[in-house]
């Protein structure tokens, strides 16, 4: 038997990278999974790997619409929620100075608003599940980054939302922890996926060059740190994760 059988997960961001080998170790787990993406050939694909179990959701969080009704299918089609975890996100870096403002509202919108929006329509979700679920505890998981802590020169507004990720979860975690939601920050360090590949031409390069020598994570190592986020007792709340590859500096 799985940690989490007869609970439920709703993975955002699930086409690819962390949530895509999220959604595979929370189903290992025992979890039915919901799997939210705007690609939804990669969502099928996903699923069908997973023995054409996992509710495929084409939604793109950054409109309201689009998350609540993701929340909602998943309740209606699997009958409860007790997990969510807030993947979806894009990292456009570059110089502040001459930045394209498109690129800053579409950060602000995915990895800010959506994490929002999703938590919003998922909590009384996660509150149900955890005063009467299977394991008495319901968990939210936000994804963050190393950009949610280290500022560095060229990445601003991408460490603007992710500082935002990371004092909107400490609040939510004060304000429900008492009830047994339980709300985590996973800040992954340089993670091969797909997550680089939509920068500008030159910023690719720089970023290539930067970890050319250097062994990134892998994205089911971001996924184990989340199954043992999720997976622990009702009593023990892993609020935190700070997870780089053993040879980044910052």
């Amino acid at each position: 038997m799985g940690t989490l059988d007869g609970t439920v997960a709703l993975v955002t961001g699930a086409s690819s990278g962390i949530g895509a080998a999220t959604a595979r170790r929370l189903a290992a787990d025992g979890a039915s999974v919901a799997i939210a993406a705007r690609r939804g050939d990669r969502l099928r694909a996903l699923a069908e790997e997973l023995g054409g179990s996992a509710l495929v959701l084409e939604a793109d969080v950054a409109q309201r619409d689009n998350a609540e009704a993701a929340v909602q299918r998943t309740v209606e089609e699997l009958g409860r929620l007790d997990t969510l975890v807030n993947n979806a996100g894009v990292m456009l870096l570059g110089p502040i100075g001459d930045a394209p403002v498109e690129e800053w509202e579409r950060m602000v919108t995915v990895n800010v608003m959506g994490v929002l929006y999703c938590a919003r329509a998922a909590l009384p979700h996660l509150l149900e599940a955890a005063a009467g679920g299977p394991r008495e505890v319901a968990d939210l998981v936000n994804i963050s980054s190393v950009a949610g802590r280290q500022v560095r020169l060229g990445s601003g507004v991408y460490n603007a939302t992710k500082h935002a990720v990371g004092a909107f979860s400490e609040s939510l975690r004060q304000e429900v922890t008492g009830r047994h939601v339980r709300v985590s920050l996973v800040e992954p360090g340089a993670t091969s996926t797909e997550l680089t590949r939509h920068n500008r031409p030159e910023i690719r390069e720089a970023l290539a060059k930067r970890f050319a020598d250097a062994e990134r994570l892998e994205a089911a190592d971001i996924a184990d740190a989340i199954g043992y986020v999720v997976t622990r007792p009702r009593h023990v709340a892993v609020n935190e994760v700070l997870i780089r590859p053993t040879e980044q500096q910052q």
